[in-house]
């Protein structure tokens, strides 16, 4: 009977050794597949900067034939954008506004998911750190000062700025090392999947007001998109269009709206829009309007106001699902909720 026993134990002892053993298993396939995936990028990365660095020309170069490339280049960084979506909607004016409460810095930036079903809120509190705080729900977030009923997801590498963004189960923020990269963090299995060096030389502050975002990443109908500015065209922002599983660069874009007293921006169908500020916060209004598919001509834009609030947003996340806006104002977090109406086609 002893000896039963003890062969029983064993038994039992061997079967959860390797079922540990099944689960290391999995756990190693599931790190070497994401290390080939980060070797696909390096090796994309490393193609690009070899492109941005050629080796010198053993010939002449035709000057006409250059200027002929470089503006074909132009044209097509700047064509027209084919819309994925039958989306034709633009902002006519705020709706409401809903002040939930001070939680945090005086910068920072809090969101849903812009493309999940989750009710989760993620909480970015300041423009530097590698913490991220999850509620599980609104009410959790809205009724506790403390952080007690947040979880924490510790990131591997500190995220820069504001301009993040959850996005069907994915975080991409931004990293600062040396260039600006773009890491796209799953949230379920708490690993980086992939990143990406912004191909962007010299970047400078994207608004004005807010030094410290240099890459806003937004979210609309239409899918991803990067908001940025460099040194090349340092007094206009800069769109993107990204594709979220590979976080290439599909379109580029140079668009008219200052970044003078730019304080934040998001994209609505395909349309950045841009709020400006003064020095001395007073309200902020949307003043300047792009969009990428020439649907809306810039003149039939509304001019929308935002209520007076304390001071200057450090963030505006747009989402879609919702169509509202969660800003951080001074430490507060609000949402504006949107009225929308048809754009005029031109």
């Amino acid at each position: 009977s002893r000896y039963s026993t003890e062969l029983r134990d064993f038994k039992n002892q061997v079967l959860g050794m390797l079922e540990t053993a099944e689960k290391e298993r999995e756990a190693m396939r599931t790190e070497a597949e994401s290390a080939a995936v980060r070797v696909d990028r390096l090796e994309r990365e490393v193609d690009y900067l070899e492109t941005q660095n050629p080796a010198p020309p053993c010939v002449e170069v035709d000057e006409t034939l250059m200027e002929k490339q470089v503006a074909t280049a132009k044209q097509r960084k700047n064509e027209k954008y084919t819309k994925l979506t039958d989306c034709s909607d633009t902002i006519a004016s705020v709706r409401a506004m809903k002040i939930l409460k001070r939680f945090g810095s005086t910068s920072g930036l809090w969101t849903k998911d812009a493309a999940g079903n989750s009710e989760k809120i993620y909480v970015f509190d300041g423009t530097a750190n590698d913490t991220v705080y999850v509620f599980p729900r609104m009410r959790e977030f809205t009724l506790f000062s403390a952080t007690r009923k947040a979880a924490r997801i510790k990131l591997p590498y500190p995220w820069v700025g504001t301009g993040h963004l959850v996005y069907d189960g994915y975080l991409y923020y931004i990293r600062q090392q040396g260039s600006f990269q773009v890491i796209k963090f799953n949230l379920a299995n708490k690993t980086v999947v992939d990143s990406s060096v912004f191909p962007a030389e010299e970047q400078i502050p994207v608004f004005g007001l807010s030094p410290f975002t240099y890459i806003e990443v937004a979210a609309d109908e239409e899918g991803l998109w990067a908001i940025y500015a460099t040194k090349e065209d340092e007094k206009n922002i800069c769109l993107a269009k990204l594709d979220p599983t590979s976080l290439d660069i599909e379109q580029m874009w140079d668009t008219p709206c200052p970044r003078e007293n730019a304080e934040a921006a998001f994209v609505v169908c395909g349309a950045l829009h841009v709020v400006y500020n003064t020095r001395l916060p007073s309200r902020s209004r949307v003043q300047c309007v792009f969009d990428v598919s020439g649907t809306l001509a810039p003149e039939d834009a509304s001019l929308v106001y935002f209520p007076k609030r304390y001071g200057s947003h450090s963030s505006m996340k747009y989402s879609p699902r919702e169509r509202q806006i969660y800003a951080w104002d001074d430490g507060y977090q609000i949402i504006y909720r949107m009225e929308m109406k048809k754009k005029l086609e031109v």
